[in-house]
């Protein structure tokens, strides 16, 4: 590919330097009126209208030559004219004054990344030969000024996340030069204007984020030098029109969360520079083409999750080598997950909710190619049909891998001991499966494990001890098994665990005064419905930032501690069905955030604590 694939998502200012060097040693065949001391005045002027400007402007004073402030560069041939102005990430603070319309050599005017705010100056539109304007990332407000369309020589036009609101100025029409427009994350409405299609040397048109209604203008299918396509996030409906298949250079098509329908168009697919596909969050359907890995030789990035995809995944995906994502989330596709997909080496396989199945050794086969794939991160299966035994080849998959979720399947067997060849996983999820036989002891080896999901499964045997060295995890979650015995002591190392369930196994034993010394427990611990034994240690008043805490349901006996009402974060405390001594501490009235506290068959006093 030429080098305009690396540049795909950064801003193309990075060309401009330069460009802006070129500039310094050029001139004008026709002259400029004003005299030398105009852009001298404009700046101060621009200066005076800031409310602050940091340190940034220290050197624009009347003692220091207007060609050596920060941030100008002047030309050499018209002495004390500017060029250009790039005050980008100085801490500006105030409103961009009419006066810089006087700087009438400007050729790049940079002022993005301030907190620059007010309305865009209509004397903008006095900068003719304006090759460059960035105004990004500050807080503009007011409509685009049409005077920008007097601009002709303008060539990159960024004015992304501000506040910009109503149409796109129909005065662009006129910047034919244009190669770049970014008004992406404002809040531009109506509809996205035909003459879109009439800019002859466009390359980039990136104005997601906004409001915009209607229809993709079946006219950017004219747009023969455009490489990337940006409307995702707003509001856009109807069908992707087939004009877009003419687009023979286009790199890059992001129409994301949207509101489009129907079917692919086939054509979209035959363009051969295409790197990324973004169509996710819409309601498109129809099957996926069978062609869709042929004519995609580039693809890296395909992203077609939440939509209403239906057939099955094309075997021809197998072309597309260079794909690094796929994601297919949320759809309608059914069948077998080709075999071929483990040529190419994904770095993230993601294949959730839908209706994809595996039964025999074979269907499984996908898994076994995926093998091969030594860069593999994310493997991504919840909620499909995949069932019978659990895929040998899964700890076989590369020691790369950060996520692996095959929740809410049917698959069953054993959680192999190979489970803990992954040093780099940071979110394990098998829940809603069959899953049998113990929680294997290698688990521990997964130091990096922040999310371990094995709930609703059939696992037995004790908690392995192994667990305590999961000193990165955050959520755990075995509630609904089959484990017994005690929880481990070393529960206590879990020092980043916002939440765990362990509810509905038949852990015994007394509850580890170590997990409630937990502060970093912020939302729920659930330890109910088990056979726990002894007293609710002290240490529960350690759980200060804990939202809910559930431990009815057990044999738990003796007095409730009165460090209980350390707990002012509780929302909802459920002791009820243990063996409580009937005193119950005043202390517990003073739980001010509970709204709900049952204490049934704990205490004859229940009544009255209520009154």
């Amino acid at each position: 590919m030429s080098g305009n694939c690396s540049k795909m998502f950064p801003a193309l200012n990075l060309l401009l330097f330069p460009h802006l060097l070129l500039l310094a040693t050029t001139s004008y065949s026709h002259s400029l009126p004003l005299s030398n001391e105009t852009d001298h005045n404009a700046l101060l002027a621009f200066k005076a209208g800031l409310n602050y400007q940091s340190d940034a402007l220290a050197s624009w004073n009347i003692t220091t030559d207007l060609c050596k402030w920060r941030g100008v560069m002047c030309s050499l041939r018209h002495k004390r004219r500017v060029l250009a102005l790039n005050l980008s990430s100085t801490g500006l603070f105030g409103y961009i004054t009419p006066s810089l319309g006087n700087l009438t050599y400007l050729r790049s005017l940079d002022l993005s990344y301030n907190l620059l705010h007010g309305e865009i100056p209509r004397a903008i539109g006095q900068l003719t030969q304006m090759s460059y304007l960035d105004l990004s990332n500050n807080s503009l407000q007011g409509e685009m000024p049409w005077t920008i369309g007097q601009l002709p020589q303008l060539t990159y036009l960024y004015l992304s996340n501000n506040s910009l609101q109503g149409e796109i100025t129909h005065g662009l029409w006129n910047c034919t030069h244009l190669v770049s427009i970014k008004l992406d994350l404002n809040k531009l409405d109506r509809e996205i204007p035909d003459w879109l299609g009439d800019l002859p040397r466009i390359e980039t048109i990136s104005i997601g984020k906004n409001s915009f209604t209607g229809i993709i203008p079946p006219s950017l299918g004219n747009l023969s030098s455009l490489r990337r396509l940006y409307l995702n996030e707003n509001q856009l409906s109807s069908p992707i029109p087939e004009s877009l298949g003419r687009l023979g250079k286009l790199e890059a098509i992001a129409l994301q969360v949207n509101q489009l329908s129907g079917n692919l168009p086939t054509m979209l697919f035959n363009i051969s520079s295409l790197i990324l596909v973004g169509l996710q969050m819409n309601q498109l359907h129809g099957r996926l083409p069978p062609n869709l890995g042929n004519g995609l030789p580039h693809i890296r990035y395909l992203i077609l999750a939440l939509n209403h995809f239906t057939g099955s995944i094309p075997a021809s995906i197998a072309n597309a080598t260079t794909i690094q994502s796929m994601d297919l989330t949320g759809n309608n596709i059914a069948g077998v997950v080709p075999p071929e997909i483990g040529t190419l080496c994904p770095k993230y396989l993601i294949l959730n909710g839908n209706q994809l199945e595996a039964t025999t050794v074979q269907d499984w086969g996908f898994i076994t190619s995926l093998t091969n794939c030594t860069s593999l991160r994310w493997v991504t299966l919840q909620n499909n049909k995949f069932s019978g035994g659990f895929s040998r080849s899964i700890a076989n998959l590369s020691g790369q891998l950060e996520a692996l979720d095959i929740r809410y399947n049917g698959i069953s067997g054993k959680i192999q001991i190979g489970i803990g060849n992954f040093p780099k996983l940071f979110k394990l999820g098998l829940s809603g499966n069959q899953l049998t036989g113990p929680i294997p002891d290698s688990i521990g080896r997964l130091n990096m494990l922040q999310f371990l999901t094995l709930e609703n499964n059939q696992l037995s045997g004790m908690m392995p001890p192994s667990l305590g060295n999961l000193t990165q995890l955050q959520h755990l979650s075995v509630d609904n098994n089959m484990l017994e015995g005690p929880l481990p002591m070393n529960i206590g190392n879990l020092q980043r665990l916002v939440n765990a369930t362990f509810s509905n196994n038949a852990l015994s034993g007394p509850l580890p005064g170590q997990i409630f010394s937990l502060s970093s427990l912020s939302y729920v611990l659930d330890l109910s419905r088990n056979h726990f034994s002894s007293s609710l240690p002290s240490q529960v008043g350690g759980l200060t930032e804990l939202t809910y805490l559930y431990i009815h349901e057990n044999n738990l006996s003796g007095l409730l501690p009165d460090a209980l009402s350390k707990c002012q974060s509780l929302m909802e405390l459920r002791l009820d069905n243990n063996y409580f001594d009937d005193m119950i501490p005043l202390s517990v009235s003073r739980m001010r955030g509970l709204t709900l506290l049952n204490l049934t068959k704990t205490s004859s006093q229940e009544e009255s604590l209520k009154s």
